[in-house]
């Protein structure tokens, strides 16, 4: 089958991420590869030309997103082609040989699928927990799913007629484009075929902190945004951030004013490690301890998160971009 595809991908001091990046959209087949770049002060913008890449520099006086730059790069990628299928990435990602081919048979076989994605891995999982940790979460199940994450191919008709990603979001914005596309009568699917390796580049627990809490932002707004939906996603990742994170510790302290034998309740927070390690043991191995005891830390800044959102929300404000590289 002979398709016509698109590149898109987004960065800012990527480096010889970029690099990698873009000579491995290059070395997928042909199609015009468009770089999207938001203020980079290194030599990213002299990489993106070496590749021949149409390049789109955002005007950065305007609030940086993420789906911002994704619709910049799709709208000049129209402009120059007429492609079928759109793979979007970002720049700090490099595309796995074979993906392209895989997923677009899938697509042109399956005419009732918009977005498809597959196995995205962190080059260096060795390198810190919180590396091993994304790599982790990059694994989601194998076949129709709710949501796809930075890296997919996408339909082009499906994404032009969704209205292509909401440029406010701040985060979570192709959940965000996910749940339009399922409104519409689309799938979502997730292959098991390698796509990308990503470097998440994370070494301290400073940097978790603030992914975390883009996290929480990210559940609160996508699942208010879309509340009324039956097609809407983290309602329950949204309550669970705030009832380990909030709700129970303000009971745990007004209990402690009654008495002091409500100290005895914070041990629910290492035995809901224990629950989570002796599920994932056997998935997980190793990784099972460390995963299971961020998952119940992480939901203290995942809460910050959500309670940031609902408050700006309610003073009329829009947060900023968080950033943790």
């Amino acid at each position: 089958m002979t398709v016509s595809i698109g590149y898109v991908a987004i960065g800012r001091n990527e480096g010889e991420r970029l690099a990698a990046c873009l000579a491995s959209l290059r070395k997928a087949g042909p199609g015009v590869v468009v770089y999207v770049d938001s203020g980079s002060t290194d030599d990213s913008l002299a990489i993106a030309k070496s590749f021949e890449a149409e390049i789109v520099s955002l005007d950065m006086s305007t609030p940086f997103t993420a789906a911002r730059a994704r619709n910049a790069g799709i709208s000049r990628l129209f402009e120059k082609s007429d492609p079928e299928f759109v793979q979007v990435i970002d720049g700090d990602c490099e595309l796995r040989d074979g993906w392209i081919a895989a997923a677009a048979a899938f697509l042109g076989d399956n005419t009732d699928v918009a977005v498809v994605c597959g196995r995205r891995r962190e080059r260096r999982p060795e390198a810190s927990v919180f590396n091993r940790l994304c790599d982790i979460e990059w694994n989601t199940p194998v076949g129709e799913a709710l949501a796809c994450g930075g890296d997919a191919l996408m339909r082009a008709r499906a994404l032009n007629n969704a209205g292509l990603y909401d440029p406010r979001l701040i985060a979570g914005e192709e959940p965000e484009l996910c749940i339009r596309l399922r409104e519409q009568g689309w799938k979502i699917w997730r292959l098991d075929a390698e796509m990308t390796a990503h470097d998440a580049a994370m070494s301290k627990i400073s940097q978790w902190w603030r992914r975390s809490v883009r996290a929480g932002h990210a559940f609160a707004e996508i699942a208010h945004l879309h509340r009324a939906s039956p097609f809407g996603i983290w309602r329950g990742e949204t309550r669970r951030a705030v009832i380990w994170a909030a709700m129970a510790p303000i009971a745990f302290f007004l209990a402690l004013a009654v008495t002091p034998w409500a100290a005895f309740g914070l041990g629910i927070y290492p035995l809901q490690v224990a629950r989570l390690y002796l599920a994932a043991r056997a998935r997980l191995g190793g990784d099972a301890a460390p995963w299971a005891l961020f998952t119940v830390l992480g939901k203290f800044p995942e809460a910050v998160g959500v309670l940031r959102y609902h408050w700006g929300r309610l003073m009329g404000r829009r947060a900023g971009l968080l950033e943790y590289k």
